[in-house]
């Protein structure tokens, strides 16, 4: 995400300036944010228990999704450092610095294999469009081929596609296609609801009352990942802070709540309208509850599939640098890192990164399961280390001691709402795996 929001910012700065515009910024924290997770919104507000608890949820998380992302523009103010675990280890120190590293890989390593599992999806459903255009008979059941099955149109694509576009040390060509993944999210938002407002008989979805407050919290606690996996651009909010003209806080306050409010429009109106086309019978990818055979899904499948494709090597990148970096430092520092060398190590880690997220992807059996993962970790990013950075910062920061009570006292609560969101959401992963095998 850093990546992309630097090579947004490369193109989106005026040559005349140094700096970028408020409308720049608001534009790549959008690209930043809005993705694959947008799939997940309608299966998310089922599990929720319908609209009005996820809406409530939404809300409540909007506080501290905008809260997160002011904190980070502040410590970068006062760090003066434009990454984020530059930010995070200058503020917090070495060891929370080290865990940022290590949580930003393993971040970065699900939300390929969740890039995957999505693609598989939109092959499956290519390749019995493909068929079904042919019979133009939705109802036929589409025979098994080898050749048309996604676990081998999703191995060919990763070696054939993948590969040669991740194994180069520099992939800034990409940086002109990246705007792909806000036109897919843009344009299913737009589709799911007209093809709401055009079906013939509307679903009437009915959700008993919980049995226990217990499992009432429950389900309205099950919508945060998806929206921690949703609304995620903290990675790349310092990067565009950095970046930016006008960098005053108050400045920063409004760039953050615009961009999150719009960010809350496209994926609010994406939860309605797509869990109340299909009810209780939405699929936790919302492009697989329609038919094969839908022109205009295929387009927004289409738009889904190359957008992954060209954001997915920009991912492992940044994965890879910080893995390579680790690999790489001892020899370094000795002078014994030559050109061979490095090329061997980028080639391995390139290999072995996409040889591992495809196995994972083709035994998952829907992104729901990928995202409660990701959800927890990205928790980390959203909450725990803005409060650890707020908590930090207000042990040196020259402020009244009123301010550093409640701004400490806000850190304190953005952090435990963060170990909680984790421990929630592994818990959640960790359950369902065991349910299942």
């Amino acid at each position: 995400m850093e990546e992309l929001a630097r090579e947004s910012i490369s193109l989106l700065s005026k040559p005349a300036d140094s700096g970028l515009s408020s409308f720049g910024a608001v534009f790549i924290m959008l690209k930043s944010a809005l993705g694959a997770g947008l799939l997940n919104f309608p299966w998310a507000f089922n599990k929720a228990g319908g609209v009005n608890t996820a809406l409530w949820v939404e809300l409540v998380s909007l506080v501290f999704l905008i809260s997160g992302l002011v904190i980070l523009g502040y410590a970068s103010s006062i760090s003066n450092r434009s990454t984020y675990q530059d930010v995070v280890r200058e503020i917090c120190g070495s060891a929370i610095g080290k865990l940022c590293e290590v949580c930003f890989v393993f971040n970065l390593f699900m939300i390929s294999v969740a890039f995957l599992v999505v693609v598989e999806d939109q092959l499956a459903k290519l390749c019995d469009s493909l068929y079904l255009n042919t019979t133009q008979s939705p109802e036929t059941t589409v025979p098994y081929h080898w050749y048309t099955d996604q676990h081998v149109a999703l191995s060919t694509l990763c070696v054939l596609v993948i590969l040669p576009l991740s194994i180069p040390k520099e992939i800034g060509f990409q940086k002109y296609t990246s705007i792909l993944g806000t036109l897919a999210a843009t344009y299913l938002t737009v589709v799911i609801i007209i093809k709401y407002y055009l079906m013939k008989n509307h679903i009437v979805v009915y959700h008993p009352p919980p049995t226990s407050g217990i499992s009432s919290w429950a389900a309205m606690f099950s919508v945060i990942p998806t929206i921690c996996f949703g609304f995620q651009c903290h990675e790349a909010c310092i990067a565009i802070y950095s970046s930016m003209q006008n960098k005053r806080i108050t400045h920063w306050v409004l760039i953050s709540i615009i961009s999150m409010l719009f960010c809350l429009l496209i994926y609010s109106l994406t939860g309605i309208f797509g869990f109340l086309t299909f009810g209780e019978g939405v699929a936790a990818d919302i492009l697989m509850s329609y038919p094969g055979n839908d022109v205009v899904i295929i387009v927004a499948r289409v738009l889904f599939a190359l957008s992954i494709i060209t954001i997915y090597p920009i991912i492992l990148l940044l994965g890879r640098s910080v893995i390579q970096d680790l690999l790489v430092r001892d020899r370094r520092r000795r002078g014994m890192v030559t050109q061979s060398h490095e090329k061997w190590v980028r080639i391995s880690l390139t290999v072995a990164w996409i040889l591992v997220t495809l196995i994972i992807a083709l035994f998952v059996p829907d992104i729901s399961e990928v995202i409660s993962v990701i959800g927890g970790i990205s928790a980390f990013f959203i909450f725990i280390f803005p409060g650890l950075c707020l908590i930090f910062a207000m042990q040196t920061e020259p402020v009244s001691p009123r301010t550093r009570l409640w701004l400490t006292v806000w850190g304190v609560i953005t952090l435990l709402c963060g170990a909680f969101i984790f421990g929630q959401s592994t818990a959640i992963a960790i359950m369902e795996l065991l349910n299942k095998y």
